[in-house]
Order: C-alpha cells, then sequence, then structure tokens
C-alpha cells in the first residue's frame, strides 16, 4: 500500500497545479467564474483554447480529487474510529475553510477592489462588518466535509463494524459497466442542470457538477475496498480511454458550431435541454473516465519511485491548494500593465502562481500547529 500511495500523492500534487493553472486561464480569457478576469471570455482564439483547456479540466481534476479522497476515507475511518475521525476531518477541512471565508477569500476579493481604485482596508472592513462569505476554491473542503459526514452516517445504518474492514478485492468492472456509469452520470448531471445550471451557486457550490463528484466518491471508496486500482490495467481501461479519446473532441466541434450558429456567448452549454447542453453534460463523465483511468495507469508505471522533489512537492500540494487565488489574482495584478499576447500571461502568470505558492507553502507546513492542519 505505502509503494502504491506513493503515485497518488503525485496525482494530487500535478491535480493541484492544474487548479491553479485552470483559475489563471479563466484570468486570461477562459469562461468560468473567478475573483477577477483580466480579459472577458470571446470568439479570439486565446480564449476558445483556454475555454477549451479549463472545459477540460472541469471535466475531470475535481472529480478526479473526490475519487482519490473517498479511496482513503475507508481506511481512514477504520484505523480511527467515528470520533476521531470525523475530528479529523473537521481540523483538516473545516478550519482551512473558516481561513478561508474570514481571511483569504476577503483578502483576494480586496486585492481586486484596490486595483479598480478603491480603498483596500475599507473594503476588507464591509465585507467582515456585513458577513460577505464566499468559499471560493475551499468549496471542495467544503463538498468532502459533507461527504465524509454522509460516509460516517451509511456506514454506521448499513455497513460493517469498524472491527471488520470492508476489503474483499473483486474484479474491475467490465467494460460496458464504464460505459454506463458515463452515460448515466451524465443523464443524471442534465437532469440537475434543469434546476441548478453550471455557473449557478446554491451555499458556494455548483451542484450542476455533482453528478460526477458523487459517483466518483463512491468509486473511490469502492475501489479501495475491492482493491480496483492495484488491479486496474490497459485492458480493462480500454475502453474507458479509448471513450474518452473519441468523446473529447465533439466539445471543441461542438463549441465552434454553437458559435458559428448563435454567435459568441450566446449559446446555452450550462442547462435547459438544448444541444450544447445535452452535449456538455454526457461529454463530462465519457471524458473523465478515460483520462482518470490513462492517469492512474501512466503515473503508477512512470512515477512511482522514490523522489525527494516530489515528495517535498506533495507535502505542500494542500496548502497551495488553499493559498493559490491569492497568488493567482495578486500576480495576475502585478502584471495587469504588461502588454502581452493572452496565451503568453497565462503561461508566465500561471508559472510564477505555482512557483510561488510552493514556496508559500514551505514554511506553513513546518509551523507547528499549522502542520496539523496542512
Amino acid at each position: 500500500m505505502a509503494q502504491r500511495d506513493l503515485y497518488i500523492d503525485r496525482l494530487r500534487t500535478v491535480m493541484t497545479a492544474l487548479v491553479v493553472l485552470h483559475h489563471t486561464a479563466i484570468t486570461y480569457g477562459a469562461s468560468g467564474g473567478w475573483f477577477w478576469q483580466e480579459i472577458k471570455p470571446s470568439s479570439a482564439p486565446s480564449s476558445l483554447l483556454l475555454t477549451l483547456f479549463a472545459a477540460t479540466n472541469q471535466a475531470y481534476f475535481m472529480g478526479f480529487f473526490f475519487l482519490l479522497a473517498g479511496y482513503f476515507v475507508p481506511a481512514s475511518l477504520d484505523r480511527k474510529g467515528y470520533a476521531r475521525f470525523l475530528g479529523d476531518r473537521f481540523l483538516r477541512l473545516g478550519l482551512p475553510l473558516l481561513v478561508f471565508i474570514f481571511t483569504l477569500g476577503p483578502l483576494t476579493d480586496a486585492m481586486v477592489i484596490y486595483a479598480q481604485g478603491k480603498g483596500f482596508w475599507p473594503t476588507l472592513n464591509y465585507l467582515w462588518q456585513h458577513h460577505v462569505i464566499g468559499n471560493g476554491p475551499l468549496w471542495f473542503v467544503q463538498t468532502l466535509l459533507v461527504f465524509s459526514l454522509a460516509y460516517c452516517a451509511w456506514r454506521r445504518i448499513f455497513g460493517s463494524p469498524l472491527d471488520r474492514p470492508e476489503r474483499t478485492p473483486k474484479p474491475v468492472p467490465a467494460p460496458r459497466w464504464w460505459l454506463l456509469s458515463a452515460l448515466a452520470t451524465g443523464v443524471a448531471a442534465l437532469a440537475i442542470r434543469q434546476f441548478v445550471p453550471t455557473g449557478a451557486n446554491i451555499w458556494g457550490l455548483q451542484l450542476g457538477y455533482f453528478a460526477t463528484y458523487i459517483v466518483l466518491f463512491v468509486a473511490g471508496i469502492a475501489a479501495w475496498r475491492y482493491d480496483w486500482l492495484r488491479q486496474l490495467d490497459w485492458k480493462n481501461a480500454r475502453v474507458g480511454i479509448v471513450a474518452g479519446l473519441l468523446a473529447w473532441p465533439a466539445m471543441p466541434v461542438g463549441i465552434a458550431v454553437a458559435y458559428a450558429l448563435n454567435g459568441a456567448g450566446k449559446s446555452n452549454f450550462s442547462g435547459g435541454l438544448s444541444w450544447p447542453a445535452i452535449l456538455y453534460a454526457l461529454w463530462e463523465p465519457f471524458v473523465a473516465w478515460g483520462l482518470i483511468a490513462a492517469w492512474l495507469l501512466w503515473f503508477r508505471a512512470r512515477m512511482n519511485q522514490p523522489s525527494a522533489l516530489w515528495t517535498w512537492l506533495g507535502r505542500r500540494a494542500y496548502a497551495v491548494y488553499i493559498i493559490h487565488p491569492v497568488a493567482v489574482v495578486g500576480i495576475g495584478l502585478l502584471l495587469h500593465g504588461w502588454v502581452a499576447p493572452a496565451l503568453v500571461k497565462f503561461g508566465v502568470v500561471g508559472l510564477l502562481a505555482c512557483t510561488a505558492c510552493w514556496l508559500v507553502a514551505d514554511p506553513l507546513v513546518r509551523m507547528p500547529g499549522v502542520r496539523r492542519v496542512v
């Protein structure tokens, strides 16, 4: 198990870097919500490329986080028991969420307002006095806390006792189940988006994406119980990977057709029963299943050896996730006056933000008290 965990830790590190780059892409023209956008989405080639990059990320990377988190939940609960497990979850998930809501989130907002010519401290004071709450990217830890509570409740009522761990190796599901689960997840996402389209927040959560998140969190739990990650190979993942590769071009083609028919920003991919909305909902899980399987297989085969650098990066990845909005927005604002193509600014700011985040995270994980949380 310890040897297999090496590649899993490195996958989480890479996905964290992708989160930083994802939000940098939104800053420079990709579609999506973020604290600050220097360049609004348009039909410009750079905007379309960054939108496609962000859409591909959105299809799988947060779901991948939930799958990996779900994979470690059962063993952690068995080892710690309900009280200690939940106490640990509230410490490592709940405390960073509160820190972001009351400190890092308002700080990031105030930086943007200050750059627009208004007061920094008056903005912070206003946000605190009026209890303006925003969870930002920490919606993930908020959701993971809820999912963990739900798993504890399910395990207590329906699952096996903690003194009888639920691990029973079984074969990886057959290819038809990969395809059927992707189709069912897409249909569920489409149904949810009739009421909560993507981009709409309820308690800071974009529920329009939650069909994939729930399915992959449960799949992570099942992967631990049935030892699927160790058994995963090209033979049983091939159909999912090929289906993902075949499905991926459907989105750029769909975006191009929608823009040609309706103009930039006038097609509804987020909800309803228009063909773009149906395409988007069904496209996501097929791409997600394929990319996740490919990442797992490649990293397990090639990135599972001891490495001091990867250990250093992985130990700081959670702290990077928490603090990265300040870095992405701050560096973007500092370079706002720099005239350069959008893709160049995306690359430079993304690289600087990743570097800054890991450098700032380093002393954080060394601080007594803080290192217990991050």
